[in-house]
């Protein structure tokens, strides 16, 4: 999870303790959609894995990336 954090940190420029499991990219975090791609990105490149766009819209919450990349049988 702290990897997910830095991660998302890094990406939407925001203090990591700021993130929550619950915390909504675009409501909570104030994501657009260009940091929404660029977040996908920098997951498929640290973990790995192809995430296709229609898998997109269900990834709205750190707790929904999180049991993504678990259901895609990745270690967080």
């Amino acid at each position: 999870m702290d990897k997910i954090k830095k991660i998302i940190a890094e990406q939407l420029s925001i203090d990591e303790n700021s993130i929550r499991e619950d915390s909504n990219f675009k409501d909570d975090l104030g994501a657009d959609s260009l940091d929404l791609f660029n977040l996908v990105m920098a997951f498929e490149d640290e973990y790995g894995v192809e995430i296709p766009s229609e898998d997109l819209e269900k990834i709205t919450t750190v707790s929904a990336v999180v049991n993504y990349l678990k259901n895609k049988g990745i270690e967080i």
